[in-house]
């Protein structure tokens, strides 16, 4: 369900309360997103925690910690009785990659503490991981064909690495997990668990959030048709209901369940067709798409990060 929004200037802030990314979460990546964009240029002055806090009734602590976290990372500066105010520059962990490859083995061994893991087990899992064969593929391990035809196809034109696909039944046969790397959505990780022999390390993917999606169409325009377009039901559930919930006519939504004859029938007479990365692809070339991605852009540059690991241990 989506929250009230609040323009600041040029930039509108969205947050979903039940949705699988946290409030905390959501505030970062939006500020993230916003300066990146350009939508928050170098000196501009964001919204008080208080302001926030009252106007989405949300807790302070909460918006204080979002705003802390962006300072460490270099994307604010809190002004003491002043306010939080975007850096002037930029964090350059891109013009320095030794930097960037040192803070996530930094992150690794904070984690390995905050689990209270001992730092002699830590050495010995390394030691073991790097004896055996490293990954060389993503397993999307999801019971649900379509969806994992749309994981397997996202992850893949976000992350210059094969990836794989398999339900949690397949994995009866133990070469499935041969030189892979598997994930599993949020609400499937125990059953990916369950399936695979203990120890194997996994990732669990976050969900994109409601607001990151819509963050570019809204307000909703009026008069207008838009298509809803996927093989995945629950892609189709979802997408209505989020657009209603942001604003659209429900009568102005033209729902096509891709598996069915027919389907791309009356999707020309649309102003645009919201979908999924799989079905984009099925589109005629002249029709405009909205492609709603699902996994979060924190979890794709996790897996970019894990990419390049692999990259310097193979070589």
């Amino acid at each position: 369900m989506l929250a009230s929004s609040a323009d600041n200037v040029a930039m509108r802030f969205w947050f979903a309360r039940d949705g699988e990314v946290s409030i905390h979460e959501q505030l970062v990546r939006q500020v993230v997103l916003g300066i990146l964009s350009g939508e928050l240029e170098a000196g501009r002055r964001l919204p008080s925690t208080r302001e926030l806090a009252r106007r989405f009734h949300l807790h302070p602590n909460t918006i204080s910690a979002g705003y802390r976290h962006l300072e460490r990372e270099g994307w604010v500066e809190l002004r003491h009785g002043s306010g939080v105010y975007v850096q002037r520059s930029k964090p350059e962990l891109n013009a320095h990659p030794d930097l960037g490859l040192d803070r996530l083995i930094a992150e690794f061994f904070r984690s390995a503490r905050e689990m209270g893991a001992p730092l002699s087990a830590v050495r010995s899992r390394l030691r073991r991981w790097l004896s055996v064969q490293p990954p060389d593929h993503f397993l999307v391990v999801e019971p649900d064909e379509e969806l994992r035809k749309i994981l397997v196809a996202e992850i893949a034109q976000a992350v210059a690495f094969e990836v794989r696909g398999c339900a949690p039944t397949d994995l009866e046969d133990a070469d499935r997990l041969t030189g892979a790397f598997p994930l599993a959505m949020p609400n499937k990780t125990e059953a990916a668990r369950k399936a695979m022999p203990d120890g194997t390390d996994f990732m669990t993917l976050k969900v994109r959030s409601v607001p990151e999606s819509l963050a570019g169409y809204l307000p909703a325009p009026e008069g207008l048709l838009i298509g809803v377009a996927s093989r995945w039901p629950e892609f189709l559930r979802s997408s209505k209901t989020m657009l209603v919930a942001a604003g659209f006519n429900p009568d102005s939504l033209v729902i096509r369940d891709a598996q069915e004859s027919g389907w791309a029938q009356g999707l020309k007479a649309t102003a645009a067709v919201v979908c999924d990365c799989v079905t984009a692809a099925m589109l005629p070339k002249e029709s405009r798409t909205i492609v709603f991605a699902i996994v979060a852009e924190e979890s794709l540059t996790e897996l970019r990060h894990y990419r390049e690991l692999l990259t310097e241990a193979v070589n």
